[in-house]
């Protein structure tokens, strides 16, 4: 692994005026910054609803690292300054393990990290296929569900640190099947993933850890836990369950 803890310095806390001020009014943010966040394993998820502020805890988290905060790889120039850090990356502080510190110190090209972000991908698809240190395939060609596991299989080959944010938007069933197998063998070989997703295929990966987060700030659950997990099930067993409460009848 290569980052043990995310927190905020004492220093740095946002005082009373800040905390009646977004992102610290979400509350998964207010608890990072009242007692950081731990990671335990290899692969870590962190799952809730839309405004839940699991994509603002996983940016923080990328830029903490080094990684590029639009989506790619660690330290990446790509010919433009440093892009301006979000509000809770200013003040997020990353407690590294040996490994991490090695990393983040050592060559630029011997770097290995990765941030993936649904928001930004379909671009980097586009634009990316045969650029040195990215991928050699033209992803531009493909659908955009093929583009983004060639990515996948591409960035995330080497121990590293990955992180995701809501990976799955352009996967099917079958290729968040193999999502699932990539992140357990990158847990399984030294790498290191920090993913937020609203998908319960990819919070099955074997031994991570899952951080549900919303309303409560955030908790450590299992996998059947999940209130995704248990809207999933109802809908599928009864869908009319719920669209009788949606649709005009």
């Amino acid at each position: 692994m290569f980052v043990r803890r995310a927190y905020i310095r004492e220093a740095n806390r946002p005082g009373r005026a800040e905390r009646g001020r977004w992102p610290f009014t979400v509350p998964c943010v207010a608890e990072l910054a009242e007692h950081g966040l731990t990671f335990h394993t290899p692969v870590t998820f962190l799952v809730g609803d839309n405004g839940s502020g699991k994509s603002t805890l996983v940016e923080a988290i990328a830029e903490g690292f080094g990684l590029d905060s639009y989506g790619g790889r660690l330290a990446a120039k790509r010919g433009r300054p440093n892009p301006a850090k979000t509000q809770l990356g200013e003040v997020l502080t990353l407690e590294t393990t040996a490994a991490g510190s090695r990393m983040r110190a050592g060559p630029r090209n011997a770097r290995k990290g990765f941030f993936l972000r649904a928001e930004t991908a379909f671009q980097m698809t586009e634009q990316l296929g045969g650029v040195p240190g990215y991928w050699e395939e033209d992803t531009s060609t493909m659908s955009h569900g093929e583009g983004f596991l060639t990515v996948f299989r591409e960035m995330m080959a080497q121990p590293g640190f990955y992180v995701m944010d809501e990976p799955e938007a352009a996967l099917s069933f079958t290729s968040c099947l193999h999502l699932v197998g990539l992140m357990h063998q990158l847990g399984r070989t030294g790498a290191q993933v920090v993913c937020a997703t609203h998908s319960p295929i990819l919070a099955a990966v074997p031994g991570a850890e899952i951080v549900e987060v919303g309303e409560h700030g955030f908790r450590r659950v299992e996998w059947h836990e999940l209130e995704l997990v248990d809207h999933w099930r109802r809908y599928l067993d009864n869908p009319e369950a719920y669209l009788r409460h949606i649709l005009d009848t």
